[in-house]
């Protein structure tokens, strides 16, 4: 009969794809392990995995018993976050993902205040960007993860923390500094992007949140950035907008949190503006445990 454990140790295997590296994140030996896979496949009468140098791979049988496996292993741990809340103990764990720069300035913020109410419930962080952290949503390796829409995959879903503004920067020496104009629906001086379409741009990789938006941007002004960088840090990016390197974009809560030694311009873009919104992800159908719910409600009142 199989237990939790099975499916446990047989998942971490096809995680890593190493017997070594599996059983060190089990916290058992390399041979126990390797002894469980071999009676766990003679009993099953189905080899689970073919080896390929050190690598272990899943064979069709494996793929399909690591996607049951998941899934039992997921509903086990909604289970156990029901009960949880049931007995009203306060006690727990939650698995809690940012992106770098939103963790950045995020967590100094919220976790005193959540462990001040919940000293009881141990948090695991995880920062990435948003892209692995929708994967480690739908795999069940994190319950919670905020970032900006959009989200690709319709097995996840989420509550919107609020909405925030995509702004052009450059530099405060920039000749088009005070370019910027007075729009209705606009906070922010508002820039037509026809007027930088000859500036070299500092944009972040493909993939990331604020790319998807900034090349949509671009697509409906029928304009083709100069691309001088690609990079993830929005940090060195606008540091190194503030410095004449380049043009970027940023999203202004992000832009409440970056110091810089030299000024800067920013602007609204778009017709008028352009919006993101932030949210909490979950995967769809889950259980969402009580402190989960709370720690958005801390994300929220800091937002």
């Amino acid at each position: 009969m199989l237990d939790f454990k099975d499916l446990t140790y047989i998942v971490a295997i096809a995680k890593y794809q190493n017997i070594t590296k599996a059983a060190e994140s089990l916290f058992i030996t390399q041979p126990t392990l390797s002894k469980f896979l071999q009676n766990m496949e003679k009993n099953l009468g189905q080899k689970l995995f073919r080896k390929l140098g050190n690598r272990f791979l899943l064979t069709y049988a494996g793929e399909r018993y690591v996607s049951k496996a998941i899934e039992i292993l997921n509903l086990k741990k909604e289970l156990d976050q029901e009960m949880g809340d049931i007995i009203k103990n306060n006690a727990g764990s939650l698995k809690i993902a940012f992106p770098s720069m939103r963790g950045t300035y995020m967590l100094p913020c919220t976790l005193p205040i959540f462990h001040s109410l919940y000293p009881n419930v141990t948090l695991d962080i995880l920062e990435a960007n948003s892209g692995i952290l929708e994967e480690k949503i739908l795999n069940g390796e994190i319950d919670l993860a905020f970032f900006n829409l959009p989200i690709r995959s319709a097995d996840i879903d989420h509550e919107i923390i609020s909405h925030e503004e995509v702004l052009l920067v450059l530099s405060a020496s920039h000749p088009l500094a005070r370019s910027g104009i007075r729009k209705e629906g606009c906070r922010y001086p508002w820039m037509d992007l026809h007027m930088v379409k000859e500036e070299p741009f500092i944009l972040q990789i493909p993939g990331q949140r604020t790319r998807h938006t900034v090349d949509q941007i671009f697509k409906d002004k029928g304009l083709i950035p100069r691309i001088k960088l690609q990079t993830s840090n929005i940090h060195a990016s606008v540091e190194l907008a503030s410095k004449g390197y380049g043009a970027c974009f940023v999203t202004e809560t992000h832009l409440k949190h970056i110091h810089l030694e030299k000024k800067i311009s920013y602007f609204s873009v778009g017709d008028p503006c352009t919006t993101v919104d932030f949210v909490a992800a979950f995967r769809r159908g889950s259980y969402i445990p009580y402190h989960a719910k709370e720690y958005i409600k801390i994300v929220k009142d800091f937002t």
